[in-house]
């Protein structure tokens, strides 16, 4: 048991610096020159590219506006805005997560005011995963306000030919829209919690065993005297 509990405590260390090293690799990936629209429309597969800058020019196609409900920002439940922008010089569209609104709670279907630019926009944002998928009752939603996107049903309700990439707009917040986007949470410290325990549980593994193997039956045993 002290060489399992220790043999788990290394292993949540050699997690937690394995995401350290994810860390870094995210960090300089948010340094690399951003892709331009050409760059998306040239690349079939960009999850290799994930967290990269990107600098898109194109038309919002704000009848497909979408948003999604109970996600937070700075502690305030709201909603993400998701739109697809079609690319400047292309048929092909690619998804952004414009910016979040937050939510009145008296009457959920009263959205904040989002201003919509008409005419030729630029977008300056990263490249990220699809939004997270939150439980749900209802699994095929449809509508201006969802609890999740399925891109694949989002894809076929809209008949649009939506790029494999979702772009999160970065900057200041403008159009009605926040950005104070949380960083990545990779789960360092709860690594690094972990394998305090398994070690202090190694420890105290440890401790019992000289205490009752070697140190107690020594203090019980009878001292030999003289007859």
């Amino acid at each position: 048991m002290i060489g399992l509990t220790f043999s788990l405590g290394r292993w949540q260390l050699e997690r937690a610096a394995y995401k350290s090293d994810l860390a870094a690799s995210i960090e300089a990936r948010g340094r690399e020159p951003a892709l331009d629209g050409a760059a998306l429309l040239a690349r079939q597969d960009l999850s290799d590219q994930l967290h990269r800058s990107v600098t898109v020019r194109g038309q919002w196609l704000a009848e497909s506006t979408v948003y999604l409900d109970n996600r937070p920002m700075a502690g305030r439940v709201g909603f993400w805005v998701l739109a697809p922008l079609q690319i400047e010089g292309s048929t092909q569209v690619v998804l952004v997560q414009r910016g979040w609104i937050a939510r009145d709670f008296l009457d959920r279907q009263r959205l904040a005011a989002v201003q919509t630019p008409a005419g030729t926009v630029q977008v300056s944002g990263r490249l990220a995963l699809w939004p997270g998928k939150l439980y749900a009752f209802e699994t095929d939603e449809r509508g201006l306000i969802r609890q999740n996107l399925d891109i694949g049903a989002y894809r076929k309700e809209t008949g649009l030919p939506l790029i494999d990439a979702l772009v999160v707009q970065t900057g200041e917040g403008s159009e009605g829209l926040q950005r104070n986007w949380d960083a990545p949470n990779l789960g360092l410290d709860k690594h690094h919690g972990y394998a305090f325990q398994w070690f202090s549980l190694s420890a105290l593994l440890l401790v019992l065993y000289l205490w009752f193997q070697w140190i107690a039956p020594r203090r019980r045993k009878p001292s030999s005297s003289p007859s």
